[in-house]
């Protein structure tokens, strides 16, 4: 695992509800430690490496989102979970619940903050949403937030989705609104999705209002077999 004796860390307890959540990020977006170029050889630069350390406005719409949403019984993947509030929030409810990121640091920190929320280890894999050598399995939930960057990632992102959702599924993505939405919600109903676009409800614990969307996919081939 990456030391990060390099880098400046901050501590604190994010209130969803009425849950604590108590988690260590990176300091604020200025912080780099690649010694081994580890991220630099994943193609993550100095300028990017530290985006998935800080929580961001749309981390926490999915958080509070979660926070009474219907879990039973449901195997649930976060993807791009970068500080993972959604799956450290999910893990609290005892939640079925994988993370996964591409940053190579990701997993040092949600080991770190499951243990300062005294539960159970998350699962996690790091991993390309390109690659289809994931052993991940099928979901029946897939979660996420501000994953859309950049136009070439639609495509990958709705193809890996579709991939580990079970015939009957739901997906949920937090968009900030990068512009994207539409052009994902396009590709997913070609994946067989029905989509709906809402604004949140109440986002009082943000700084500055939400500019963006919850979009949710679902899909229902119960009755179909594959």
């Amino acid at each position: 695992m990456t030391s990060l004796t390099t880098v400046r860390v901050r501590y604190q307890t994010i209130e969803i509800g009425n849950t604590d959540i108590h988690i260590c990020t990176l300091r604020d977006n200025q912080q780099f430690s690649d010694p081994d170029d580890e991220a630099l050889n994943l193609g993550i630069c100095s300028a990017s490496w530290p985006m998935f350390g800080v929580i961001w406005p749309s981390s926490l719409v999915l958080a509070n989102h979660m926070l009474d949403y219907d879990i039973a019984g449901k195997r649930i993947l976060e993807v791009g979970c970068g500080m993972a509030l959604s799956s450290l929030l999910l893990n609290h409810r005892h939640a079925d619940i994988t993370a996964t990121d591409y940053h190579p640091t990701v997993e040092y920190f949600l080991d770190r903050n499951t243990t300062l929320n005294n539960t159970k280890e998350i699962n996690f894999e790091r991993l390309d949403w390109a690659e289809d050598n994931s052993h991940l399995g099928k979901f029946d939930m897939i979660i996420g937030s501000d994953l859309l960057y950049e136009d070439q990632h639609i495509d990958i992102l709705a193809e890996f989705i579709d991939r580990h959702a079970m015939p009957t599924c739901e997906v949920i993505v937090v968009d900030p609104g990068r512009g994207r939405k539409n052009k994902l919600t396009n590709k997913m109903t070609e994946l067989g999705f029905s989509s709906k676009h809402v604004k949140p409800e109440n986002t009082t614990y943000l700084d500055l209002p939400f500019k963006g969307h919850i979009l949710t996919f679902s899909r229902d081939n119960s009755s179909q077999t594959e």
